[in-house]
């Protein structure tokens, strides 16, 4: 081969690995888990957030979504995101974040979802999501888990007794946990993955389930009375690993940043028709419907506050129902 030739084969390769390698620069993949089922609002949101990352870095950084807990539930989830083996995750267990972050279940510290959602766009919600960085997370966003309810296979409940010695399976909350022990039932901290079969076994008698979980799980099959009583409100945390989102280009990040916004603004637009569609279908399949005292129950909750004050200081406590009420 000619000196020539040899020089254009080389400066080819040359070419062809300075290419391949550019590429691989370019391109990046995150890595996105939750354990909510791939039909599940949660879900549809984080295609359209994915889709959205893909078209506006043209390809360059893609989201790869794991739903129905693929890669572990909750609270794995959020342990994996900080070491970094996941880059992004969702889900309600924040303890390895910031405990802290729990004061959103407080009972009846929001009214409704529009207060809900004025107080996370509001600059003390800003500063309240931005709790977990010096345990290497970012919150992109807290997503509507929703008001939750009472649901169970023994009895339809309308005031606080109607709880007593009732075994309610809960998320690992411990505010949700210490409420349910407030209004008189026996908590019981069972994996997302376990509650069906748990309702099914009489392991547990009942739920307090946002009714999308509820519906999605298929939990109405083998508990059919749902008391609507908002008792608390919970977030669908959404986190990504603190190194990974600092580690983006600008571009990237924005393009990231802009796709939370929009995604958080089409999800919250989806879940009135959602919960009318889902709570139609379920009283079709027998499923029955009570409203509960709200008051009797809200007049127990004042020793859950006492407790959490203590806990985290009265003067964060008192701050953040000063801010959630809209003042």
């Amino acid at each position: 081969m000619s000196l020539k030739r040899k020089s254009l084969l080389a400066t080819l390769i040359g070419l062809a690995l300075c290419s391949s390698v550019n590429l691989a620069q370019a391109e990046q993949t995150l890595r996105l888990a939750h354990a909510s089922s791939t039909d599940s609002l949660i879900n549809q949101a984080m295609v359209r957030f994915a889709a959205q990352v893909d078209t506006a870095t043209q390809g360059e950084l893609k989201v790869q979504i794991y739903p129905d807990g693929q890669l572990g539930d909750e609270a794995p989830i959020v342990d994996s995101v900080g070491a970094g083996a996941i880059d992004i995750g969702l889900g309600g267990s924040t303890d390895a974040i910031d405990p802290k972050l729990n004061a959103l279940s407080l009972p009846f510290l929001f009214k409704d979802a529009a207060s809900v959602h004025a107080f996370l766009d509001s600059p003390a919600g800003k500063k309240f999501l931005a709790m977990g960085q010096d345990k290497g997370f970012v919150m992109l966003a807290a997503l509507d888990s929703g008001f939750r309810q009472f649901a169970n296979s023994k009895h339809p409940i309308t005031k606080p007794a109607d709880l007593a010695g009732l075994k309610i399976r809960t998320p690992p909350n411990p505010v949700i946990l210490a409420t349910i022990k407030q209004l008189g039932a026996l908590g019981q901290s069972i994996p997302f993955g376990e509650v069906y079969t748990s309702l099914q076994s009489g392991v547990v008698d009942g739920v307090e389930p946002e009714l999308r979980d509820f519906y999605d799980q298929k939990w109405y099959e083998v508990a059919k009375n749902v008391s609507m009583s908002n008792y608390v409100w919970s977030a669908n945390f959404w986190f990504i690993n603190k190194d990974k989102y600092e580690a983006l280009s600008d571009a990237d990040r924005t393009a990231v940043d802009k796709a939370v916004s929009d995604t958080t603004t089409w999800y919250r637009s989806q879940l009135d028709a959602v919960y009318a569609r889902i709570q139609g279908e379920m009283q079709a399949k027998g499923v029955k419907f009570n409203a509960v005292d709200t008051a009797a129950f809200l007049a127990m909750s004042g020793p859950v506050y006492e407790q959490f004050g203590k806990l985290w200081g009265a003067d964060f406590v008192a701050q953040l129902r000063h801010d959630a009420q809209g003042h």
